[in-house]
């Protein structure tokens, strides 16, 4: 058995809109920092900022506030939502819930309330997600009847954040390459990871017990309980399936009209996932390198195995030698087998993962893998993270999945059956360390959801998704008592606002009229 090169961090099934354009702009050097403004609704200097929840006063006193919207520019509205720090314990206290909504365009007649939505992650912002749900995704009809509202889960950006320190901390522990040769290694990188759990619990508290899927999911039947509706309609990508398919089990009756695109399979465990993403991203990359091979300006030569074994090679030499990205910045092991997962979530980006081997592979330089690495961890250039994705994702996740401990014999055996069905980066996934040591246990059950008594749900999949495999969708929409499957034949993660209209015409009948095809679709 060989040894495995470093403990490196899965691929988080996140959703990158649009991830072509973004990319395009992020390697022109066009993309500038966010700015919002935050005037009042009626001009004045001091806004109403909805009712102050009093927690010991139970759940109704949650339920029962009011919000107060302010303009937030470009033609959207803000505020705060206060939920129970433990909804096992509401008197606990409170935490905060950032929202952002885009108002219905439509007539009062033709509104169907609010249609709430989420991007994945976990750990992804909902509230920096909706100007490319509005932009990009749903169609003008879809507009007209919802108000669409975006909102950051506990633990996420405006909410209440998971904070782990200094940008100089998390950088060490998700991008510093740690070879993981003998039980000495994999003692050390657990002693890493039990360090930087605790720093986690130093700078943001007792949230960071309480950012699980089942409080997050309660979390949402809060907002649609003071947005006013009766019903909570919603639109999850990626990780946001397994949050919506939990709002659905623990409130079936409050079920109204929910869309899962690229479904996360809620019965499996981490060793599952584990498996389940190794294979869909050695497929993704097997895809690109037939692609890219069609040209004869391709920098994989060969054949496919070849041009396979080329990228290994790549990610293996930069961890022994690390490639110079210009200013001094260079980019190891761990940068460069980022910068090459995020182009295999949306097959537009392909073209820049062309781009990216090429430099490397005939210039030896990595400025492009640095920048697509950069997109992925939410860092710029100079290293600053512009937001807390990664360390949400650490905590929530550490919660949602109880893990197997193993010994280094144990991990290379694992790493081995999983390098058997994905031997490219099989054992790069295997081999993870990070939530056994975690300052919480985990408190997520790992089992099928039903939701039996809930309304028709729509779930879709994607043949060729990297970070939630076909096979997830299908299992989700077998295990959800009322659910269909809308099946698209494309590449990529998630299908709805890339999948044309074979998808959208099916999502939003969907929406607007509550009709789901018979016996599910495929285009």
């Amino acid at each position: 058995m060989e040894p495995v090169r470093r403990a490196v961090r899965l691929p988080r099934p996140a959703r990158p809109v649009a991830l072509g354009l973004t990319v395009a702009l992020l390697l022109a050097g066009c993309v500038g920092g966010k700015e919002q403004s935050t005037p009042s609704d009626d001009g004045s200097d001091s806004p109403d900022q909805g009712t102050t929840v009093d927690p010991s006063l139970g759940l109704d006193a949650f339920y029962g506030q009011t919000l107060g919207w302010e303009d937030c520019g470009s033609g959207y509205e803000c505020t705060t939502v206060q939920a129970p720090l433990d909804w096992d314990d509401p008197t606990a206290g409170a935490i905060e819930l950032a929202v952002k909504r885009s108002p219905a365009t439509g007539s009062a007649d033709e509104r169907l309330g609010s249609l709430l939505v989420n991007p994945g992650g976990p750990g992804a912002s909902g509230v920096d997600f909706l100007s490319s749900v509005v932009d990009y995704v749903v169609g003008d009809d879809v507009l007209a009847a919802y108000d669409i509202v975006g909102f950051d889960p506990r633990g996420v950006a405006g909410s209440s954040p998971v904070d782990c320190g200094d940008d100089e901390t998390i950088d060490a522990f998700f991008t510093t390459d740690f070879p993981m040769e003998s039980q000495a290694d994999v003692e050390a990188a657990r002693e890493r990871a039990r360090a930087f759990g605790e720093a986690c619990l130093a700078a943001t508290g007792p949230v960071l017990g309480e950012v699980d899927t089942v409080s997050a999911a309660r979390d949402m039947d809060l907002i649609r309980a003071v947005l006013g509706d009766d019903k909570l309609s919603y639109l999850g990508f990626s990780y946001g399936t397994f949050l919506g398919a939990t709002y659905a089990d623990l409130y079936p009756e409050n079920v109204g009209r929910l869309v899962l695109d690229g479904a996360l399979d809620p019965s499996m465990s981490n060793d599952d996932l584990v498996v389940g993403q190794a294979i869909g991203f050695e497929n993704a990359l097997r895809a690109y390198v037939e692609d890219c091979q069609q040209d004869d300006a391709c920098p994989l030569k060969g054949t496919l195995d070849q041009g396979l074994a080329r990228v290994a090679q790549l990610v293996a030499d930069a961890e022994a030698s690390p490639l110079p990205a210009g200013s001094g910045a260079e980019v190891n092991g761990t940068l460069a087998w980022y910068g090459i997962v995020v182009t295999l979530y949306d097959d537009g980006s392909w073209p820049y993962l062309t781009m990216a081997l090429d430099e490397a592979i005939n210039s030896g330089t990595g400025s492009t893998l640095l920048e697509l690495a950069n997109f992925y961890l939410d860092r710029t250039p100079d290293g600053s993270y512009t937001a807390n994705s990664m360390v949400a994702f650490q905590a929530i996740n550490c919660l949602d999945y109880p893990m197997v401990v193993r010994d280094y014999d144990e991990m290379v055996a694992f790493a081995d059956q999983v390098a058997a069905v994905a031997p490219t980066f099989g054992r790069d996934f295997a081999m993870a360390i990070g939530c056994e040591t975690w300052p919480f246990p985990a408190t997520g059950e790992r089992r099928p959801i039903t939701a039996e008594g809930a309304a028709p749900i729509l779930v879709v999949g994607t043949t060729g998704d990297p970070a939630t495999p076909y096979e997830w969708a299908v299992a989700l929409a077998d295990q959800l008592a009322s659910a269909e499957l809308l099946t698209w034949e494309g590449e990529g993660h998630t299908a709805y606002g890339r999948g044309g209209s074979c998808v959208s015409d099916v999502v939003e009948t969907y929406l607007l009229e509550g009709e789901l095809p018979a016996g599910g679709a495929s285009c």
